[in-house]
C-alpha cells in the first residue's frame, strides 16, 4: 500500500495530533485520473490503496471474472475430489462438519446444498443414493473444532466420509480416531497449520487437507475465508463430475447462488477483501440481493433489508450477527436449519427464532463488556500490558470475541476476554493491525490446552488458577515482540480532500465501483475544511450516543451522522467554521435515496 505521510505539509496546528492526510505526487494523481477517466479524488483514494498504476487499477475497477484462481489450484483440491466422487457413487454417508460462527454455517449450509444436490443425479449415485448429515459443535459444551463429540456424531450417523468447514487442519488426534474408526476425512480450512505434532507430524492424517495456507501451497491467494475454501471446493467437485466440460445447467445455477453465502462469510470473516475475495464478495451481494433461497431471503426481511440495495456493511452489522447470534448462545443449529430451508414459511421461523437471540446476545454482550471494562482498570499502564488480558467467572463464553473486538477499540491495544464456568474457560483475542496476537499467545503455549487462529484473531482454553500467568507470559512476549518491530500508532488515515461542494451523484456513482468495502480495502475518507453547521446538533439512539447534525459549504447540503459521539456535541458551534473527515454513502428511506455522510471525525480549527 502507498505509504501515507506522518502529517499534511499544510496540516492546521488545530487538527487533531492523531489525523493522517496523503499528500501523493499531483502528477501521479492527473495520470492516473486521466488514464482511468475517473475524478482526481477517485484516483487518490486509489492511490492509497496501493493502485497507483493503471493496470491495476483498471483491474480493480472493472472486477473481471478472469481474476478468479482455478479451484484445482489449491492443494488438497483433486485428491478431495477423488474421494467424493468415490462416495457420491457409492452411496455413503457423508457428514458435513463446520464450526459455530458465521464462516463456520454458511460454508457449512453451502456443502450440504450441494452434496445433496449431487447426490440427486441420476447418473452419480443412481437408486443408491448418498445421504449428507452436518454437524456443528455446541460452543458452551463441546469447544471449537473437532472432539469426541466429531467421533459421536459420525457413528451416530454412520458416515464413512467427513468434510470439516473453517477447522481440521491442527485437529490431529480426532483425525486419527476418526480414520481408525473407519471414517475418512477430508479438512478444508484457512487457518495457519500448527507447530508439528509429536505423533503425526505436520498435519493430521487426512485424505485431504484443502487450506491455502499450507506450507507447500503454491495457490495465487491465501487470505480465503472458510466459506470460499468450502465454495472452491464444491466448484472443484462440480468440473470433477462433468469429466472436464464445463459444468451443467443446474450446477452453474447452484453456484451463483452460493456466492451469497460466500460473500457473508468473507465479510464476517474479515478477511481482505482484495484479489479474489473483492469478486467472490462483489457478485455474492448481488446474488444475495436476487434472494434465490427462502432462507436468506427471510434474513434479509427480518434484517429490515428488503427492498434496497444491500452492502457488505449491512452484512456486516445486520446479517451477520443473526447468523451468529444461534452458536454464540450456545448451538447453531438454528441458523443452520434456516440457511438450508426449503420453503419460505420454515424460512420465515427460523430466522425469526436468530432474531430473538440476537436480542438476547446484545444483552449479555452488554453485561460482559461492563464487567470487562471494570476488570481492565488495574491495567492501564500500556508498557507493562501491552495486551490487555481479562477474565471473568460467569462471562458469557459466546460473546467474548465481540467484547474482545470492542475492547481493542477503546484501548487501542490487543485484548484477550476469558469467560470462566468453574475451572474451565474459553476466550477470545483480538489485535491491533501489524501486530499478530497469536504470536503473543505462544509466549503463554505451555499454559492453555488448546489454542490456535490467525494475526489478528485466535481462541483458547484456559484453567482459572492459569489466568494470571497468561497475562505475564503474553504480555512479556509482547513487549518483545514491539520492540522488535514498529507498530504504527493509532491514526485516521484520510485518502484527499474532497470540498462538501464537490460531492454529488456524480462523483459518487464514481466511488461506488471501488465497492464493495471492507477489510483491506475500506471505504474512502475525505476531508472537507471551511464547512458550516446548517443547524444545532441533535443526540439521537435509544442510549443518545450518536450524533446527527447537517453540514453545508455554499450550495451543497448534507446530514451528517457521528455514531458514537453523542457525547461530543458540545464541541459542534454555530457559525464557526467546520473542519470534517468524513465518508459518504447512499441512504434509502421511503423509495427517496440521497447522500449523507459519516463523520469520522471533526473540529473547529
Amino acid at each position: 500500500m502507498t505509504p501515507l505521510p506522518t502529517a499534511s505539509p499544510n496540516r492546521p496546528t488545530a487538527w487533531p495530533s492523531a489525523w493522517r492526510l496523503a499528500a501523493p505526487d499531483p502528477q501521479q494523481i492527473k495520470r492516473l485520473s486521466e488514464g482511468l477517466g475517473v475524478a482526481p479524488a477517485v484516483a487518490q483514494v486509489l492511490m492509497q490503496r496501493g493502485l497507483g498504476e493503471t493496470d491495476s487499477a483498471r483491474s480493480h475497477l472493472n472486477k473481471s471474472a478472469h481474476d478468479l484462481h482455478d479451484p484445482d489450484l489449491l492443494p488438497g483440491v483433486p485428491a478431495a475430489c477423488e474421494r467424493l466422487a468415490v462416495a457420491l457413487r457409492a452411496g455413503e454417508t457423508i457428514l458435513v462438519h463446520g464450526d459455530y460462527d458465521v464462516d463456520g454455517v454458511t460454508g457449512t449450509a453451502l456443502l450440504v446444498r450441494c452434496l445433496r444436490m449431487l447426490a440427486a443425479r441420476s447418473d452419480v449415485g443412481g437408486s443408491n443414493r448418498s445421504r449428507v448429515e452436518w454437524h456443528i459443535p455446541n460452543r458452551l459444551t463441546d469447544g471449537y473444532s473437532f472432539g469426541a463429540h466429531s467421533l459421536e456424531r459420525a457413528k451416530s450417523v454412520g458416515a464413512t466420509l467427513g468434510i470439516s468447514v473453517d477447522n481440521g487442519t491442527s485437529a490431529h488426534e480426532t483425525i486419527a480416531a476418526l480414520a481408525e474408526a473407519g471414517v475418512d476425512t477430508i479438512v478444508t480450512d484457512h487457518h495457519e497449520p500448527p507447530p508439528p505434532h509429536p505423533v503425526h507430524g505436520a498435519l493430521p492424517p487426512a485424505v485431504a487437507i484443502v487450506n491455502p495456507k499450507l506450507a507447500d501451497s503454491t495457490y495465487p491467494w491465501r487470505e480465503l475465508c472458510g466459506g470460499a475454501v468450502a465454495f472452491k471446493l464444491a466448484w472443484g467437485l462440480c468440473k470433477h463430475l462433468a469429466e472436464g466440460e464445463r459444468v451443467g445447467p443446474t450446477e452453474k445455477r447452484f453456484l451463483e447462488e452460493a456466492l451469497a453465502y460466500v460473500a457473508i462469510a468473507t465479510v464476517c470473516d474479515v478477511v481482505p477483501l482484495r484479489d479474489e475475495n473483492r469478486l467472490l464478495v462483489e457478485w455474492g451481494l448481488k446474488s444475495l440481493r436476487a434472494g434465490y433461497t427462502p432462507g436468506l431471503r427471510a434474513l434479509v426481511e427480518v434484517a429490515g433489508l428488503g427492498g434496497r440495495a444491500i452492502l457488505a456493511e449491512d452484512v456486516a452489522f445486520q446479517i451477520g450477527p443473526r447468523i451468529n447470534a444461534s452458536g454464540r448462545l450456545g448451538s447453531a443449529e438454528v441458523a443452520v436449519e434456516c440457511l438450508l430451508a426449503e420453503d419460505d414459511e420454515t424460512a420465515k421461523r427460523m430466522a425469526q427464532a436468530l432474531e430473538a437471540k440476537n436480542k438476547l446476545r446484545r444483552e449479555i454482550e452488554r453485561k460482559v463488556h461492563e464487567a470487562a471494562r471494570q476488570a481492565a482498570e488495574p491495567f492501564a499502564d500500556r508498557d507493562q500490558h501491552p495486551v490487555l488480558v481479562l477474565g471473568g467467572e460467569g462471562w458469557h463464553q459466546g460473546v467474548v470475541g465481540i467484547v474482545a473486538a470492542r475492547l481493542v477499540e477503546e484501548y487501542e491495544r490487543p485484548a484477550i476476554v476469558i469467560g470462566f464456568e468453574g475451572d474451565e474457560g474459553r476466550g477470545s483475542a483480538r489485535s491491533v493491525p501489524g501486530f499478530s496476537v497469536l504470536e503473543a499467545l505462544h509466549g503463554g503455549s505451555d499454559l492453555m490446552q488448546r489454542y490456535g487462529g490467525h494475526e489478528q484473531a485466535a481462541g483458547m482454553e484456559l484453567r482459572a488458577g492459569d489466568l494470571e500467568a497468561l497475562r505475564e507470559a503474553v504480555c512479556q512476549r509482547a513487549q518483545t515482540l514491539f520492540r522488535a518491530r514498529s507498530i504504527p500508532e493509532p491514526a485516521l488515515h484520510i485518502d484527499a480532500e474532497l470540498c462538501l461542494s464537490m460531492l454529488d451523484r456524480s462523483l459518487m456513482r464514481q466511488l461506488d465501483r471501488l465497492e464493495p468495502f471492507g477489510s483491506g480495502n475500506s471505504s474512502p475518507v475525505f476531508l472537507a475544511r471551511d464547512a458550516r453547521l446548517a443547524e444545532a446538533p441533535r443526540r439521537i439512539g435509544a442510549d443518545r450516543s450518536h450524533l446527527l447534525f447537517h453540514a453545508r459549504r455554499g450550495p451543497a447540503r448534507f446530514k451528517v451522522l457521528a455514531f458514537g459521539k453523542g457525547h461530543r456535541a458540545d464541541e459542534l458551534r454555530m457559525g464557526q467554521p467546520l473542519d470534517l473527515v468524513y465518508t459518504p454513502r447512499w441512504n434509502t428511506f421511503r423509495g427517496e435515496t440521497n447522500l449523507e455522510l459519516i463523520a469520522r471525525d471533526f473540529v473547529h480549527p
